[in-house]
């Protein structure tokens, strides 16, 4: 596959705009914002600014997907970035999610060489994200209950996921100690 990653500029925002308004994101929750509300947080910085960068997936000159990596402000602190990973509905399938967060792993382990983490969510039932997350080292760290809003009312469990620059360094996977607790008495 020919996919590159381009950085988002303000002149994109009514592509930005085309994108999230005409795209099928049945992961990302009820909330739809309309083009002036996107146009608006582009000029804002929310996209990209100093907390967050925003990049197009680019397939064969075409932009089908958007990585947006946010909490960048925390990681001189030691804190872990996040990010919001989409891919267009025409190109699912194909494997481009999981180059993208390949990408996006490196990417962010290069950027900020003191980082230790990188975390990630999504919904218990997004299987296709959640595969996503093992095939590229990372690692099933939380389950937070009815914790992630769905359309018209209904909501869903969402699962935590991170990686350590040391498997991502070494390719190995160490996992959490689900059994530290002490037994209750």
């Amino acid at each position: 596959m020919d996919t590159s990653y381009q950085r988002l500029v303000a002149s994109d925002a009514d592509l930005l705009a085309d994108f999230l308004i005409n795209g099928e994101w049945p992961f990302h929750g009820p909330a739809a914002l309309d083009r002036d509300t996107i146009r608006q947080r582009v000029f804002d910085g929310f996209y990209d600014g100093d907390e967050s960068w925003t990049f197009w997936i680019v397939e064969g000159g075409e932009r089908v997907g958007l990585i947006r990596l946010f909490d960048l402000a925390d990681v001189p602190e030691g804190g872990a970035p996040l990010f919001d990973l989409r891919v267009d509905s025409a190109y699912r399938g194909r494997g481009l999610g999981g180059q993208a967060l390949a990408w996006l792993t490196g990417y962010l382990f290069t950027e900020f060489p003191d980082l230790r983490r990188i975390e990630g969510t999504t919904r218990q039932d997004n299987r296709a994200m959640r595969r996503t997350f093992l095939s590229n080292g990372y690692v099933k760290e939380a389950h937070y209950r009815d914790a992630w809003p769905g359309t018209q009312g209904h909501v869903h469990d969402a699962v935590g996921y991170a990686i350590l620059r040391r498997d991502w360094l070494s390719g190995a996977t160490t996992l959490p100690d689900w059994n530290d607790e002490a037994p209750a008495t």
